[in-house]
């Protein structure tokens, strides 16, 4: 981290007028506390714990019920919050709505944005809710939906939450064992799907499995289905979801729930073995969305706020959270880059979104495709772009400034499904510097360690968190002993979570993820990160994706890249590939082999598949590499099993 580039600094007006100053001026006039920059706000956030997070509850003023007993009891993972209160998700959300906006703006590949207000999305809710509560879903009970992200989905949890249910949900792009697999696990009670779904302007007819799903699951008392592609399509055994939301409902009687109560399910990848079926509470979601969106993204009551994201990814759920801050939730189905990859862009233009959440996938895909959206479109309101999913590039950085927009602020975050937030991410009263990500989240107590439980500044250890926070999972579902969830965490450092990256922190507080420990590669004793070696090599302009294993026991590093169009891997490529990575790290980052394939496989989600492919190069079946359901183009693994 020596003197990297500064991308962007707040000027005056931002710092004054941003969501995380107003906090602070707060905590000075109600508190005496008095904070002179972020380092010092986020020390007293994790040192001052139950003072930090009672503050941000009341600071929040969400509504609620009883008399809080204690802000926190207990270690992890069995950390009790906010005991003596009951709430309720969607009352929270439906208290702070604001007539004046559309709660969600909907676009897919083959319909224009529609606008939804806010009556017509409690309209929509109360009417499903009372439809549950009819089929004899109770408190506790879990509905299942099967659907692309379109504004039923966001009903159908807000409707599942109304009502103390539990909801949980699967894109339709997964395969059906892979979906069974996530659901005969919780048993739901209603089952909610879709007829098809598109994307890359292809329609998918998904009703034979959508036949099969509900065949295989044992447990429904209910099944809906929601005519998407088809409007007249119609299932035996299903309800149709239009008649149901005719049924005219005036109020919606919520069911305030226990802080800790379950709101959803969601699941961890499932590449290789049965996906962890992880519960988060009510309030721990509510306290966190809020403080996440509102003090590290700066989002604003009326803003509109956009997340391109399947209803398999957590960043679904983070979404929805956007209307816990009283702004829109703009929401796309589809692909990204149909009919262009210009797609999204366009679409920013025409809804005026102020904040565009995407993945590091897709802003390589960007670079690749040398877009320059800042001269096609007017992005005037645009003021932050969010990156998640994997670590971004310096490379990345760079582009936003160049070819998006000069005065803008890049969030790049990082966290996960197991939180459903962010630990690390944007911080509006700081400099973007190119590579880094700006700071550790308030209430997170984030250290690098290493193999000795010690601290490291400035150097690469293990991501840990040394404090509970709201949002970490309440149980995984079916492990009443916490054994799955124990051995998921907790088992490197004892009361301690362990989180699976590599991460180095400066002094001054800014981070650097090398991508997962896991997949590390040790080469001689010294253990290096998988992102290391993709940030360099794709910066090349011949190659487009990359992915690298470590075979042990021959010592053996093997690099695959895909080519752009009209490249080929030559003899002068490789030994520009090895020179880049000696002079931008060192001669152990050099791979002992670079193979040319076709496609390099990722989850759903976007993550790229690192140990299925090490697993299949050691002679280990396909089938038992890795969970095909989980892949997004598991076509990609034929090539590597010709390799063996």
């Amino acid at each position: 981290m020596m003197n990297p580039k500064i991308l962007w600094k707040p000027d005056a007006e931002t710092r004054k007028t941003s969501n995380l100053t107003q906090f602070i001026d707060y905590l000075r006039s109600a508190f005496q506390l008095d904070f002179q920059d972020y380092q010092s706000l986020w020390a007293w956030s994790v040192n001052e714990q139950e003072q930090f997070w009672r503050i941000l509850f009341d600071y929040f003023g969400l509504s609620y019920s009883g008399e809080i007993k204690h802000v926190l009891t207990g270690n992890m993972p069995q950390t009790k919050w906010f005991e003596g209160i009951s709430l309720n998700y969607a009352e929270n959300i439906f208290t702070r709505k604001n007539e004046a906006i559309p709660a969600i703006i909907f676009k897919s590949e083959s319909e224009e944005s529609k606008h939804i207000s806010w009556d017509e999305l409690f309209s929509q809710t109360a009417s499903l809710a009372a439809f549950l509560r009819k089929s004899g879903v109770r408190k506790g009970d879990r509905v299942a939906g099967y659907l692309p992200n379109i504004p039923q989905a966001t009903v159908a949890l807000l409707a599942t939450a109304s009502i103390g249910a539990i909801w949980s949900g699967a894109s339709p792009d997964f395969g059906t064992e892979s979906v069974l697999e996530r659901f005969q696990q919780i048993e739901p009670s209603v089952f909610i799907a879709i007829d098809g779904y598109q994307y890359n302007g292809k329609q998918f007819n998904k009703i034979p499995q959508v036949n099969e799903l509900k065949k295989q699951l044992k447990s429904l008392k209910s099944a809906i289905l929601i005519p998407y592609l088809n409007k007249n399509a119609e299932v035996e055994g299903f309800d149709n979801w239009d008649n149901i939301i005719a049924e005219k409902q005036e109020e919606i009687a919520y069911e305030r729930v226990d802080f800790s109560h379950p709101l959803w399910i969601v699941y961890s990848s499932g590449t290789t073995g049965t996906p962890k079926s992880i519960v988060h509470s009510v309030g721990g979601i509510l306290l966190e969305h809020l403080k996440y969106l509102c003090f590290h993204n700066d989002l604003k009551p009326s803003e509109r706020f956009f997340w391109y994201t399947t209803t398999g990814w957590m960043m679904w759920n983070f979404l929805q959270g956007s209307l816990l801050a009283g702004a829109t939730a703009v929401i796309y189905d589809g692909s990204p880059a149909f009919p262009d990859i210009d797609n999204l862009w366009r679409f920013a233009e025409k809804e005026g979104i102020h904040h565009f959440g995407t993945s590091a996938s897709f802003i390589q895909s960007c670079i690749k495709s040398e877009i320059h959206p800042k001269d096609k479109f007017n992005l005037s309101k645009l003021r932050s772009v969010s990156s998640t999913g994997s670590p971004l590039s310096s490379e990345g950085f760079d582009w936003i400034y160049e070819s998006v927009k000069e005065n803008v602020y890049l969030w790049s975050m990082s966290g996960g499904t197991d939180v459903c937030t962010a630990f690390v991410g944007g911080n509006p009263l700081e400099v973007v510097t190119e590579g880094e990500i700006q700071c550790r989240a308030l209430g997170v107590s984030l250290e690098a360690w290493d193999e000795n439980g010690q601290a490291l500044t400035d150097e690469v250890g293990e991501m840990v968190i040394t404090k509970a926070i709201p949002s970490m999972p309440v149980m995984f579902w079916n492990d009443p002993d916490f054994k799955k969830y124990s051995a998921s965490y907790f088992e490197e450092y004892a009361g301690i979570w362990r989180h699976g990256d590599w991460v180095k922190i400066s002094k001054e507080g800014k981070l650097v993820i090398f991508g997962r420990s896991d997949a590390t590669l040790n080469r001689q004793g010294v253990r290096i990160g998988t992102a290391e070696i993709y940030r360099a090599v794709e910066h090349l302009p011949e190659i487009s994706d990359s992915l690298v294993i470590h075979q042990e026991k021959e010592d053996c590093m093997i690099l695959f890249v895909v080519l752009r169009e009209y490249s080929e891997l030559s003899e002068l490529l490789k030994q520009e590939i090895r020179k880049v990575l000696r002079e931008s790290y060192t001669s152990r980052h050099v791979p002992d082999k670079i193979i040319a394939v076709s496609a390099i496989p990722y989850t759903i989600s976007g993550k790229k598949l690192e140990i299925p492919v090490k697993k299949i190069l050691q002679g280990i079946p396909l089938e038992k590499a890795v969970n095909l359901g989980s892949v997004r183009n598991p076509e990609a693994f034929e090539e590597f099993k010709t390799l063996i």
